[in-house]
């Protein structure tokens, strides 16, 4: 599957990738696609991690998901030597995505961190047999997604904002 199919057939998709990866622009194109968008950078619940992710999950209509269960699947065994995540616990995850007519989406490029890259490449491997995983290179500035949004027409009787290119502000 790829990005555009994913944007047009899913309900909910998860955007994954390394610490530092812009993806600002991506959730931003989303929610202009009417996604709500949600973001769990907090504490995993210490019982039951995937418990946020189910209550999430159950809720009507399109949701994308910014980060969770796959970054500590990659960066608990990196920064802590074990993940807080069990594998039973992320296949269960990948499936109730795919069951809400989901995928996970990698977002890649421009990171140095090369144990993360590698470690999200065979995490994703292993759930891409319970989920679909489309990829999305930030390194591809022509990428439809990626793009600056088209500044708005200037109001009548005003000068495009290009002139005012020398502001500090712009």
């Amino acid at each position: 599957m790829i990005l555009h199919q994913a944007l047009t057939r899913c309900r909910t998709l998860v955007v994954e990738g390394p610490d530092g990866l812009d993806r600002g622009g991506l959730l931003a194109e989303l929610a202009r696609l009417r996604f709500v968008i949600r973001s769990f950078h907090e504490h995993l619940h210490h019982v039951d991690p995937t418990q946020p992710y189910r209550e999430l999950l159950s809720a009507p209509g399109r949701l994308a998901v910014d980060g969770g269960l796959v970054h500590e699947l990659v960066y608990g065994p990196l920064r802590r030597g074990r993940s807080r995540v069990t594998w039973i616990q992320a296949l269960d995850f990948a499936e109730a995505v795919a069951e809400r007519d989901g995928a996970l989406v990698h977002v890649t490029g421009g990171t140095d961190d090369v144990e993360a890259v590698r470690a999200y490449e065979r995490v994703l491997r292993t759930l891409a047999q319970h989920v679909p995983v489309v990829t999305l290179d930030t390194g591809d500035p022509s990428h439809p997604l990626l793009a600056p949004a088209p500044a708005p027409a200037p109001a009548p009787g005003r000068p495009p904002a290009s002139h005012f290119t020398n502001s500090p502000y712009m």
